[in-house]
């Protein structure tokens, strides 16, 4: 049973709180973070993207050009995170699309590219989806690409109105790799054998754990042309002022930067951001827009400048301390398909 001076060895509710505050700072002193206040405030759970006002001309504006990213690896999947889940890249491609589509006030789309490609699968449905748009709202889509619009980037780009870049971009690339992996010398040196029981002969052609004979090599070979084939059908119609032979010229898997781009007929223009912005307004006929993008609740982007990254602690996503896939790390190396410029990777 408690006494009285039990209870008073016990810090009352107050007391407790302004402790844990107190040793709540001191840890923020110690780790060298310096908050400039504390903030505490309700947040909506929901996750739907939120439109947010990037730059305004002015009160009662109503038309609007909607600025979408595509930005790192392109993926058929969640990108892989070490602080969080991340976000599938085609899906919230199409969902910023659907956005734009059913606001009517939206007259324009700039998509802002800052990417090496990816998979081969993922470009194509961005690729698909952003044709889908221009033909279901007849408005224009304008790419504009930042450091990187190479391979699965440029290809995204060709499904554009008009293509821009910044003077020191690089793009190009235009080609298909399917990186294998060779490990059985490796395996033979330390005695490890890694058999496979196989229904056909080439059921496991790719596999780290053997060489690859002359007809496997062939096999592949016949998909990445094929995928090629595709790359320059992409190009052709995206280009219509280039041939198909200037084009298969230019495809050679190497990238150029902007100013050789331009020259090559591979973009438009070489312009900023601000100038794409001016050059819609006239062409639109619109003295007065909003620029706006879509993110999730709690993603602040001061200008048209930043981005939303994958959802954590500051979009209001799940955050994991630890966020390791091991299992996967377990399994062999996976051949893929890929439209992406990795140089050494």
């Amino acid at each position: 049973m408690s006494t009285n001076g039990d209870r008073s060895r016990v810090p009352n509710g107050p007391v407790l709180s302004r402790l844990c505050v107190l040793l709540a700072g001191l840890a923020l002193l110690g780790g060298g973070c310096m908050p400039d206040g504390l903030l505490v405030m309700p947040v909506s759970a929901k996750r739907q993207l939120v439109e947010e006002t990037l730059v305004t001309d002015g009160a009662f504006v109503g038309d609007k050009i909607a600025v979408i990213d595509v930005e790192g690896l392109i993926l058929n999947a969640n990108k892989p995170e070490f602080f969080g889940e991340g976000e599938h890249s085609v899906a919230r491609l199409l969902e910023q699309l659907d956005m734009a589509r059913r606001d009517r006030n939206v007259r324009a789309v700039i998509l802002r590219i800052n990417s090496p490609g990816g998979s081969v699968t993922a470009s194509e449905l961005m690729y698909d989806e952003i044709v889908a748009f221009r033909q279901r709202t007849g408005r224009p889509v304008v790419a504009v690409m930042m450091d990187v619009a190479a391979s699965g980037g440029y290809y995204i780009a060709c499904a554009c109105d008009k293509i821009v870049a910044q003077r020191s971009t690089v793009t190009g690339s235009i080609g298909v790799i399917m990186q294998l992996f060779d490990f059985s010398g490796t395996l033979q040196k330390i005695g490890v054998d890694a058999p496979a029981i196989t229904s056909a002969p080439h059921k496991d052609a790719g596999s780290p754990f053997k060489k690859l004979d002359p007809e496997q090599r062939a096999i592949f070979q016949s998909i990445v042309d094929q995928m090629f084939e595709s790359f320059l059908d992409v190009v052709e119609r995206g280009r219509p002022n280039l041939t198909r032979e200037r084009i298969v010229e230019l495809a050679d898997g190497r990238v150029y930067s902007a100013p050789q781009a331009l020259e090559a007929g591979l973009i438009d223009e070489i312009a900023g951001i601000r100038q794409t912005i001016a050059d819609l307004k006239k062409t639109l006929g619109l003295n007065r827009v909003n620029l706006v993008a879509y993110r999730r609740p709690l993603g602040y982007r001061p200008n048209y400048y930043a981005h939303t990254g994958a959802p954590s602690v500051r979009t209001g996503g799940q955050v994991n301390l630890i966020n390791v896939d091991i299992a996967s790390r377990w399994l062999p190396p996976t051949p893929r398909f890929l439209y992406l410029w990795a140089p050494g990777g």
